[in-house]
């Protein structure tokens, strides 16, 4: 008579669920780590104004410097993005354009001036130039 034991033909379900929720944590990481990477790279360090529709320039780096990516556990997504930034909304300017007031001192008074801002996107940018990469990313990422 042969024996089989039925459970060698099953999946081992906590087990599996576990290396799949870790290699989707490495993979979104790893992605997210590339999208901020090609987004500080587009970056450059000139001087002036970037040209309108053109990722723009940076003069004192602070915007290259505080783009960061986190994984959101409870939404199962990466975060990518400038933070950093308490009393500004320069980033979400630049990232999408629109309008702003902008103060300056002149001759000890403060001068107010309404701006519009064209946009000079920076992140979607990145993010599309990096897309075609991810389902790449996910090949051969669960292991058991």
């Amino acid at each position: 008579m042969i024996t089989m034991q039925m459970k060698a033909l099953f999946f081992d379900k906590p087990a599996v669920l576990r290396a799949v929720d870790k290699a989707k944590r490495a993979v979104l990481s790893r992605a997210g780590a590339f999208v901020r990477t090609t987004a500080k790279h587009s970056i450059r360090t000139k001087k002036g104004s970037a040209p309108p529709g053109q990722p723009p320039h940076s003069h004192e780096g602070s915007l290259r410097r505080l783009i960061y990516f986190g994984y959101d556990s409870a939404t199962d997504s990466v975060v990518v993005g400038p933070v950093g930034f308490k009393r500004t909304g320069a980033p979400h300017l630049l990232e999408f354009g629109g309008k702003t007031e902008i103060q300056r001192r002149r001759l000890g008074k403060v001068v107010r001036t309404r701006v519009t801002i064209a946009q000079r996107a920076f992140m979607g940018p990145a993010l599309e130039k990096e897309r075609p990469e991810l389902p790449k990313r996910w090949a051969g990422s669960v292991r058991g």
